[in-house]
């Protein structure tokens, strides 16, 4: 067992246990670097049968976790695997699990278990919608953490699964009897999105009524029949989300999403009240709507041009045959809208990056344009603030590009305004979320890499600068993001792979690591979403033979930073970098937009 007070990997100090199971012990750590709380799970090989079977099924639940980010699914951090055991680094998830509350408390307030059931619909649908889809099968209380601010977390990933398109049925049957669909014991196809929904209806049933389906006689009632206040809506849905035959449940989360929304409705009371309200409003409405047309009409007729006129301000800016006339139009567009976020990244993407280039001048006429005055007491800062999306979308955008593309080597202080905010965008991709959130970690720090303060201590070190970097290349960015994301990503990586491989090797980064990630890159390359985009064809061209041409340099460089000293041509100067001379250097000679290695950038 890990010690209390113990520093493991040099950054997780172990606070106290919180947990423990039959093959694992749970402890609180603190990364006091980054002053962040996590939960490290210990298996331990001495006591667990078939110890190698237990951690390739780890292997397999941790490989499903790190391609997901979602507000509520728990993220993995680390995987230590020492010589008795396994250490999982992963969120500290503060709260109580439901089943544990329903043994405290028994049946819940209809009014929350609605919440935690949207909630659940909302992550479910996330996992349903990857490719390929994710099949959870096994939601119940246990499964499920309620955190302090209401927010559910979905645990244990154990049996999970991808779907599999041509695959007729499940390979192995599993699930909690009571919770589990008849599909689930095999016979009757391969488990689908349909199996979450089934076990979401047992989940519900059980947090409305204290019942507990996973108990003889293992059958479930109409809910009211166990409370007669219960709404009549919702056990209808709950009767469809546990049909037996998957045909007749609902088809996918959205749909039960829309019905938990308006559950209400579903009542019988409910509707016949509106019958009756709708006849004696019908009347009136006639007159007033004849009224109100005339009104709708012009303001519709108004909004309709303000839609039109904007539209093709945009489609007039991308034709235009000179930057002059492209901004002009770009900035038409956005006096026409304010708070439209598209003519803001439009004129970020094709005007200003147009030569992945973010220069001093056009950032100057960018933050005037956002500073401008729009009325008296609003900027078009202002405006597209107000549409919290839009404004993280745009938030997103100009990160990314002060942080790769300011004066062509990119300038992280400059970047952290925005990537905070589209860090605490909701509204935003939840992997473009989880990007923004890594890059502005980054960010801070940038210029402390490697230096020592004043008691000699080396306060950012390029061990965690390269386990950042690596979590910022992980998972398909050109599917989850967009394909010029992807490639200025990847170029990033291997100029900082080509630059600092001593540094790195210094701080404990393996020659197979390296490769490794240059590996990751060249299956990204490949990637459908990246070879798909027709639209950039010849910036995502130039940019992908960039990126080829770094990952062949930085192979080189590797080579040689971990071959002996007199072996090494690099080494045999005396120094630390490959040349910064352009003439030596093909990646600088050829104009590169590469991050420079000034930290002060």
């Amino acid at each position: 067992m890990l010690e209390i007070g113990s520093i493991i990997e040099g950054k997780y100090k172990i606070l106290n246990l919180i947990g423990q199971g039959g093959m694992s012990t749970v402890y609180l750590a603190m990364n006091e670097r980054a002053n962040k709380q996590w939960a490290i799970k210990e298996v331990r090989k001495e006591g667990v049968y078939n110890y190698e079977v237990v951690k390739q099924g780890l292997a397999m639940e941790l490989e499903l976790l790190k391609k997901l980010h979602h507000p509520y699914l728990p993220s993995i951090a680390d995987v230590i695997e020492r010589q008795n055991s396994l250490l999982i680094v992963m969120d500290y998830i503060e709260g109580n699990t439901l089943d544990r509350i329903l043994n405290a408390y028994g049946p819940q307030a209809m009014e929350d278990v609605i919440q935690w059931a949207k909630q659940l619909c909302e992550v479910l649908n996330y996992l349903h919608t990857r490719k390929p889809p994710i099949i959870y099968r096994d939601l119940k209380p246990s499964n499920v953490m309620l955190r302090p601010n209401g927010d559910i977390c979905l645990i244990d990933f154990g049996t999970a699964r991808e779907y599999k398109e041509k695959q007729l049925e499940d390979t192995t049957c599993l699930g909690t009897q009571g919770y589990a669909a008849p599909e689930q014991y095999g016979g009757q196809g391969q488990t689908d999105e349909r199996t979450d929904i089934y076990c979401l209806g047992m989940t519900l049933y059980h947090l409305l009524t204290g019942h507990n389906p996973a108990e003889p006689p293992y059958e479930i009632k109409p809910i009211r029949e166990w409370n007669p206040s219960l709404s009549q809506g919702l056990e209808t849905i709950i009767l469809k989300c546990t049909n037996k035959n998957p045909e007749e449940r609902y088809q996918n989360c959205t749909e039960l999403l829309y019905d938990l929304e308006h559950y209400e409705e579903l009542d019988q009371h409910y509707i016949s009240q509106q019958k009756k309200k709708l006849s004696v409003f019908g009347v009136t409405c006639i007159c007033a709507l004849m009224c109100m047309a005339g009104a709708i009409y012009f303001h519709t007729l108004s909004k309709q041009i303000s839609v039109n006129s904007y539209s093709l301000y945009l489609k007039e800016a991308k034709s235009q045959p000179t930057q002059e006339g492209a901004l002009d139009k770009y900035i038409t567009a956005i006096k026409v809208q304010p708070d439209n976020e598209e003519a803001y990244i439009n004129l970020l993407d094709y005007w200003l990056l147009e030569d992945d280039c973010l220069t001093v001048a056009e950032d100057e006429l960018l933050r005037k344009l956002l500073l401008t005055s729009y009325d008296e007491r609003n900027s078009y800062e202002d405006m597209l603030r107000a549409n919290p999306e839009g404004y993280g979308k745009f938030a997103y955008k100009l990160g990314i590009a002060y942080f790769y593309s300011y004066e062509e080597s990119g300038n992280k202080s400059l970047a952290l305004k925005w990537l905070d905010t589209a860090a605490a965008c909701e509204e935003l991709d939840a992997s473009q979320t989880y990007r923004a959130r890594i890059l502005a970690g980054i960010a801070t720090y940038y210029s402390r890499i490697g230096r020592e303060s004043k008691s000699g201590d080396v306060t950012i070190g390029y061990r965690e600068y390269w386990d950042d970097l690596v979590q910022v290349v992980a998972g398909d960015i050109a599917q989850e993001d967009n394909a010029i994301t992807a490639l200025i990503v990847y170029r990033e990586m291997t100029y900082q792979i080509y630059v600092n491989a001593l540094h790195f090797k210094e701080a404990g980064v393996t020659m197979e690591e390296m490769l490794a990630q240059l590996t990751v890159i060249e299956e990204g390359l490949q990637s459908p979403a990246l070879v798909s985009d027709g639209g950039n064809a010849e910036r995502i061209a130039s940019l992908m033979k960039e990126v080829e041409e770094g990952i062949s340099l930085a192979k080189q460089v590797i080579d040689n930073t971990f071959q002996a000293k007199e072996e090494n041509p690099l080494l045999a100067k005396g120094s630390h970098f490959p040349s910064e001379n352009k003439e030596e250097n093909p990646l600088l000679a050829r104009g590169s937009h590469f991050p420079s290695e000034n930290k002060e950038d």
